[in-house]
């Protein structure tokens, strides 16, 4: 069967062919995860729908919460387009295979495409990121952790576009920062990535984000060593209490990439290492440095 490229140019657009033959349809904009899974048979769509010239899933804006037009690339957000707020976003997707693939993968397609090792999805929980969606039948939107169901799986519906993807503003004394490991910093997928967000009043943590990806079949926050580090000063015993929590939280997997084994052996280190940077972004020092 011939698969038919539909282009389009505005969202109106869009969602007319959604609508008609959504359940046939794949969305391609920048094409740097879709073309790769077209060639190796893994899907077989009839329809392409070709978005990447729709105005309206471009740009940015914060009016209260900021929210990111699903085709913003990898590269605008690594080159600090949303400002110092959110630092973790612009390492995550600064770590998204090499130049070329940044310039032009998008962060909606990242966020539907729900890789388990995808970069961008720990730092956008950190941030309590949600997803907007739009369909003929109406618009709604979601928490990310509630779109992301497993690998490659989302609850968008066949007719809904992504259309953006909205953070709240952080609060003032907090620092987020994203760390992964790879067998290079960039254009390797993640052995393991984490992402996490402190917020202090004074030398104590009053609120904690730390998530994970490429350690379970999709991206997950850590509530447990969350609420380790809540009440803190990021002491030892604090430290350690959040990494055996994390520890029981995930279940990575032995792949091409690394073993379970492995991927557990670097999370200690990579959460100590965030914290310490997280305290030191939001104007802190961490007890155990001092």
């Amino acid at each position: 069967m011939e698969m038919e490229l539909r282009t389009v140019d505005s969202l109106d657009a869009a969602l007319d062919v959604l609508a008609d033959r959504g359940a046939d349809c794949q969305v391609l904009a920048g094409g740097t995860d879709v073309m790769i899974q077209l060639a190796r048979g893994e899907i077989a769509p009839a329809v392409l729908l070709h978005v990447e010239n729709v105005p309206e899933l471009q740009g940015v804006s914060a009016n209260g919460a900021t929210r990111i037009g699903s085709l913003v690339t990898h590269r605008a957000l690594a080159k600090g387009l949303l400002g110092p707020r959110y630092r973790a976003l612009a390492e995550a997707a600064g770590t998204v295979g090499g130049l070329q693939t940044q310039s032009v993968g998008t962060l909606g397609g990242n966020v539907c495409n729900a890789s388990p090792a995808a970069d961008t999805l720990p730092a956008l929980l950190v941030h309590d990121a949600q997803v907007a969606l739009r369909g003929r039948a109406g618009s709604r939107t979601v928490p990310l952790e509630e779109f992301v169901v497993g690998r490659r799986a989302t609850t968008r519906r066949p007719d809904e576009l992504l259309t953006e993807i909205v953070l709240a503003t952080p609060p003032e004394c907090t620092g987020d920062v994203y760390l992964k490991v790879g067998r290079r910093s960039a254009m390797e997928v993640a052995i393991v990535g984490l992402a996490m967000r402190l917020t202090f009043d004074g030398d104590d943590v009053t609120d904690a984000r730390i998530a994970l990806a490429a350690v379970g079949p999709r991206p997950l926050r850590s509530p447990a060593a969350e609420a380790a580090l809540i009440g803190s000063r990021l002491e030892p015993r604090a430290i350690e209490t959040a990494v055996d929590a994390v520890l029981r939280d995930i279940s990575p997997i032995d792949d091409l990439r690394g073993s379970a084994d492995y991927r557990r052996r670097v999370v200690p280190g990579l959460l100590e290492r965030a914290a310490g940077i997280c305290a030191q972004r939001a104007g802190r020092t961490p007890e155990h440095e001092e």
